[in-house]
């Protein structure tokens, strides 16, 4: 080991020196010939000891740092990692939906892999305080973003190769990789595919109560939708003022508002399907079997989370937006 270490400085074969301590590193590490806990060499000692300059060995380390094959612990030195892959999957909030994502994003993961989940509530100080404590401290990070322009400054300060956005589209300048829902062109074509079913009703309402991220786009569509195809609607904002009305269809992007329209038909003896039609956004478990079925325009969360996972195991980019699909139940 001692030798190929030596031989660094004394031959030059074109490969920066750097990457070639990091490959000899990496190889002993892969045949064993250090294990994990195995102290190293310090910088200076390396330095010193194999005759090659400080910033080179810096660059060595910090490689071997980032691909999670040596760790540093203060007033301790450097030593043989565990091999453990640290993720940071930062999502929004922890929904229904979002679960099947998560657990099909862990099922698919190799097993040298921790995640640690957390939520920011899209509260833009949190979704700030966990990228810029933590910078560099990850493996890779999964970032499900929102709308707002102040979060782009730390999502910028990520290594663009190590990130993922899913979910919403946001504006990262060096955003080199992407998992996202097309909340305007794909939810519009579901609207084409449903309009046979919505001239059964006199009217759509588009529920959008004032507490809802869901992104506006959508309803940026819906008005384009109806608009062609010339049909009486409305968008609702006020969750307070909302009343279902016989003959009307109605699209919701929220749960709650979609409980509180069930719960108005239940006592007005309204019957999904035939006397108001619902369309609701992201599919769930529960919403197959709720009053016979929930229609919902949708991604697949169980590949949306199986996708996810493939960017931790490799190093091809993901750049993709995934189908939102028109599942027709007995709501519509």
């Amino acid at each position: 080991m001692e030798k190929k270490f030596s031989e660094v400085a004394n031959i030059d074969n074109g490969v920066p020196k750097y990457k070639r301590i990091y490959s000899i590193y990496k190889e002993a590490i892969e045949t064993n010939t250090y294990t994990p806990g195995d102290s190293i060499l310090s910088i200076n000692e390396f330095s010193k000891k194999f005759k090659i300059s400080r910033d080179t060995v810096f660059k060595a380390y910090t490689l071997l740092k980032k691909n999670n094959l040596i760790s540093a612990t203060p007033n301790k030195g450097y030593y043989i990692a565990d091999g453990k892959k640290k993720i940071l999957l930062l999502l929004s909030t922890f929904k229904a939906y979002k679960e099947v994502l998560y657990h099909s994003f862990m099922q698919n993961l190799p097993d040298n892999v921790i995640v640690d989940l957390q939520f920011h509530h899209y509260n833009v100080k949190v979704f700030k305080s966990f990228l810029d404590a933590n910078n560099e401290k990850y493996f890779k990070y999964i970032v499900m973003g929102f709308d707002d322009k102040e979060i782009l400054t730390t999502i910028n300060k990520l290594d663009p190769n190590r990130l993922l956005i899913i979910d919403w589209e946001i504006s990262a300048k060096k955003t080199t990789n992407y998992l996202l829902q097309d909340f305007g062109s794909g939810f519009y074509k579901c609207l084409v595919e449903a309009l046979p079913l919505f001239k059964k009703y006199k009217r759509i309402h588009f529920v959008y109560p004032e507490y809802t991220y869901h992104p506006w786009e959508s309803v940026v569509y819906f008005k384009k939708f109806c608009t062609k195809y010339n049909i009486t609607h409305d968008v609702i904002t006020n969750s307070k003022k909302f009343k279902v009305e016989k003959g009307t269809a109605y699209i919701t992007v929220n749960d709650r508002i979609l409980y509180d329209l069930l719960d108005q038909c239940k006592l007005n003896s309204f019957n999904l399907g035939q006397d108001i039609g619902v369309l609701s956004y992201n599919d769930t478990p529960i919403k197959r079997f709720t009053f016979k079925g929930i229609s919902v325009a949708s991604v697949d969360f169980a590949d949306f989370g199986s996708e996810a996972a493939k960017f931790i195991h490799s190093d091809d980019p993901i750049q993709t937006y995934l189908p939102t699909k028109l599942i027709v139940r007995e709501s519509l």
